[in-house]
């Protein structure tokens, strides 16, 4: 049965085997929450342990939704935002703490300006407030090869926050760790796209989002802190192979046909150079995951035949840096 009520937003959790996640940063969701506004709801994909048990006898002000299997992170948003009817929807990891009043400016700036579509908070770091988080930073953006990086966060370079990126402006992408989205649009558009499994499957949905017309912003009035890290470390092969593959796949759905192409040859180029490095440095299996994620993303592009006329990597002026050369060779290592 659908969970509407009058209020406007539906803070989404989503949840899967997360007891131990829910005890430590759901009640400071619900603390920071203005109930007036919204219902904090749990998705749950099916979980095993203590997670629903928990939910039903210690937090009965959160709606639940319960699920007979595990939908995975993409297909579960997806099934918890049909199920409910909302104007808002915010997608909110269960490892995500917000801060007092952390919903009042997103709201506030998607009543004022219907023309966007999406918006984030500010991203810091849970264990390390005073820093920014590397899943979203202060807002995403993409350069002119792919590669996504944050206002706040460069590679693996990530910033202190020193107020430096406080204004509010217009992003690629924001982070699905708190994202803020119209619920019509995010059906409209498609949702979250299953087959990405997990890394840039928000990147894909905010790039369908711009395509259809709307903007993206960050509002760094609104503050969360994520833990992230959790499922996979940054050096595990699995992670590489997810990013690699995905990273591909976006460009390959995104890009216009008169464009893909040549994109699509220079990126494989920057990772042929990838490959080489874990080659040289024995690190056979990221290098490894890297073969694997084109031999995979050759047999997953056939799906996604319809493609966009605009490319958005040439046509918006956020697109056209090239991180790897400011990166690696000009040294830069902040988003200015």
């Amino acid at each position: 049965m659908p969970i509407n009520s009058k209020k406007p937003i539906a803070v989404i959790i989503l949840n899967w085997n997360g007891e131990t996640l829910l005890r430590e940063f759901l009640p400071k969701v619900i603390a920071t929450t203005d109930s007036a506004l919204a219902d904090v709801i749990v998705a749950d994909n099916g979980s095993t342990d203590g997670s629903v048990l928990l939910l039903e006898q210690e937090f009965s002000q959160v709606k639940l939704l319960k699920f007979a299997e595990n939908y995975g992170f993409a297909q579960g948003y997806n099934q918890a935002i049909e199920q409910t009817q909302y104007k808002y929807t915010v997608l909110l990891n269960s490892d995500v703490a917000t801060a007092d009043g952390w919903l009042v400016p997103l709201y506030d700036y998607m009543e004022q300006h219907p023309e966007v579509g999406a918006c984030q908070p500010k991203l810091l770091s849970y264990r390390e407030p005073e820093m920014f988080e590397y899943a979203g930073a202060s807002g995403g953006f993409i350069d002119k090869n792919g590669y996504p990086y944050c206002r706040g966060r460069l590679f693996a370079t990530v910033e202190k926050d020193n107020h430096q990126y406080d204004d509010v402006i217009s992003v690629f992408w924001a982070t699905g760790a708190a994202l803020m989205v119209r619920s019509e649009i995010y059906m409209s558009v498609g949702g979250l796209d299953k087959d990405f499994f997990a890394h840039m499957e928000e990147i894909d949905l905010c790039w369908r989002i711009l395509l259809a017309g709307y903007d993206i912003k960050v509002i760094p009035q609104s503050v969360a802190y994520h833990l992230g890290g959790g499922s996979l470390p940054a050096s595990n092969p699995r992670k590489t192979y997810l990013n690699f593959r995905n990273n591909l796949l976006l460009l390959h759905k995104n890009l216009p046909d008169s464009t893909r192409g040549r994109k699509l040859f220079i990126r494989r180029l920057y990772d042929t150079i990838a490959w080489a490095k874990f080659m040289l440095t024995f690190d056979f299996k990221n290098a490894n995951a890297i073969l694997k994620a084109h031999n995979d993303f050759r047999h997953m592009r056939r799906a996604y035949t319809s493609h966009p006329d605009v490319d958005l990597l040439d046509a918006r002026a956020d697109t056209h840096r090239n991180i790897i050369l400011d990166y690696y060779l000009r040294g830069s290592k902040t988003w200015k």
